[in-house]
């Protein structure tokens, strides 16, 4: 009787571990590249550095003013098209 509830026991426990075990081998879902892109943001929508006189994010104040930048996925900016032209990789002077 107590060999088959140390054989229960053993058995539950080997379960256990080997589902905790496959649940830690699971691959983590990677992050895709992002770059900063200056010039696509709307007003109030852009992820940083809006110019002087703001304090940072969703503070530009006008749609894709120049010195405003948004996180796009990598390789994707300069092909971004606006009304006053395409994405950049560095802020656009006025």
């Amino acid at each position: 009787m107590i060999i088959r509830s140390i054989a229960l026991s053993t058995l539950a426990l080997a379960a256990l571990a080997s589902g905790a075990a496959i649940a830690q081998s699971k691959p983590m879902d990677a992050k895709p590249a992002m770059e900063k892109c200056f010039g696509v943001a709307l007003a109030g929508k852009n992820d940083c550095a809006a110019g002087p006189g703001t304090t940072c994010a969703g503070t530009s104040k006008v749609d894709y003013q120049g010195n405003a930048w948004k996180q796009v996925p990598a390789g994707t900016c300069t092909t971004i098209t606006t009304p006053k032209g395409m994405g950049s990789l560095s802020a656009i002077k006025a």
